[in-house]
């Protein structure tokens, strides 16, 4: 068996980025439309300075990006707004809440049902092949080295 140096993984990357629970918590509200400071904090009830580090962090990663805003009598403000990378992370954030809704969700059910703005249908997510087949879970993909793959040096 080969092995390959796990220093460039994509999961382990994209973990350095949004991989605590206030980050999700923001790109949750965000998706939600929520896009000033105030607001924020009321509905993740994330302190302060942790809001903050974490906006910061999200536009510097470039997934929310910095709208300028003033109300009549108030300073100038920032709205926080997804841009195109942000937006792209929608699937992930379905499909974390599908699978609270299957394994963590009360009783009763989930929460909210994301449903399709047009006919209202439920969203529900799945996995394709690039030739359209369906593929039901991991006992159906195969890991296979991609272009950044580099061998160990116990290969």
């Amino acid at each position: 068996m080969r092995r390959y140096r796990v220093e460039n993984c994509s999961i382990e990357r994209t973990l350095a980025v949004l991989g605590e629970k206030w980050t999700f918590l923001v790109l949750r509200e965000a998706f939600n439309g929520v896009r000033r400071f105030a607001d924020l904090q009321a509905l993740t009830g994330a302190p302060r300075q942790v809001l903050s580090a974490r906006l910061t962090r999200l536009v510097d990663e470039g997934l929310l990006r910095k709208v300028p805003y003033q109300e009549p009598g108030q300073r100038q403000r920032d709205e926080y707004r997804l841009t195109q990378k942000g937006l792209d992370l929608y699937p992930i954030m379905i499909a974390l809440m599908h699978w609270g809704d299957r394994y963590v969700a009360d009783p009763e059910g989930p929460p909210v049902v994301v449903t399709h703005r047009d006919c209202g249908a439920p969203v529900s997510l799945h996995m394709t092949c690039a030739d359209g087949h369906e593929v039901a879970g991991p006992r159906e993909a195969t890991p296979q080295p991609g272009p950044g793959a580099r061998l160990s040096a116990t290969a």
